[in-house]
């Protein structure tokens, strides 16, 4: 399928949550490999909510993804509720209950967004050194993650890249405070430079609630401001896009 404007977004479905969950691992691992064989290190940042749940027990126990050289990867977050890190809202704890703890990486290597400060841009801050000092980055550099996994809200946004909120919009950092005036959380998300200069992003939709919303992402002109996902557009062919039969049932001409 192509979009408005002529774009042809890799959209890949899966007959449900389980087969979503099998073949996200799957080029986890096969990303995983490439970047290791390449370069010694993988470089990878998951997102939290429902979505990835079942992907990341998998990772906890397929032994496949139990065998890879955890001791070569490096952990991060795309964002992260301002709560502590024991919070049932936190993506830490998700992933710290669904998978770290049964893999072998060490805790150096897992990187999770500060949020004790009770000065949310210090921890910001605090995030975006410690990823340039994990990659090796000057002043004014980018990191290029081989892997950034991330879910969509029935809003169309990714990370916590809100709509009609500043985050999309910055440019300068490469993690930002976002400040939520209705009844979801204060965040820190990684910024939409970051996202785009990943070697590759996964974005994983699930369930029917997400159908309307990603047949309109996907077939409205791009509006980043209407949903900030379309950030992703100008990269589109580094995207896969991970959909199960329930959220893909509006779109057509699409891979099965």
């Amino acid at each position: 399928m192509a979009t408005a404007i002529g774009y042809k977004p890799n959209v890949e479905v899966v007959s449900d949550p389980v087969g979503l969950a099998r073949r996200s691992v799957e080029l986890f691992i096969a990303d995983a490999q490439k970047a290791i064989r390449e370069r010694g290190v993988f470089c990878v940042a998951v997102s939290g909510g429902h979505t990835p749940r079942s992907f990341f027990q998998l990772l906890g126990k397929a032994p496949e993804a139990t065998v890879l050289p955890w001791e070569r990867i490096q952990l991060f977050w795309v964002d992260e509720r301002y709560v502590p890190p024991d919070s049932p809202w936190s993506n830490y704890k998700l992933a710290a209950d669904t998978f770290l703890a049964k893999v072998a990486i060490p805790s150096r290597n897992i990187h999770q967004i500060p949020t004790t400060d009770s000065d949310f841009w210090a921890a910001a801050r605090r995030y975006e050194q410690t990823i340039r000092e994990v990659f090796g980055l000057q002043v004014g550099q980018t990191p290029v993650f081989d892997l950034i996994v991330l879910g969509m809200s029935v809003e169309g946004y990714a990370g916590s890249l809100f709509p009609n909120c500043f985050a999309p919009f910055d440019t300068e950092d490469l993690a930002c405070v976002v400040y939520a005036l209705d009844e979801r959380l204060n965040r820190i998300t990684l910024t939409h430079p970051v996202l785009r200069a990943a070697s590759h992003l996964l974005v994983q939709v699930c369930g029917k609630e997400k159908a309307g919303i990603l047949k309109e992402v996907l077939e409205s002109p791009p509006d980043e401001v209407r949903f900030p996902i379309h950030t992703l557009w100008p990269i589109l062919d580094k995207v896969t896009w991970l959909v199960d039969s329930e959220a893909a049932q509006f779109i057509r001409n699409i891979r099965q």
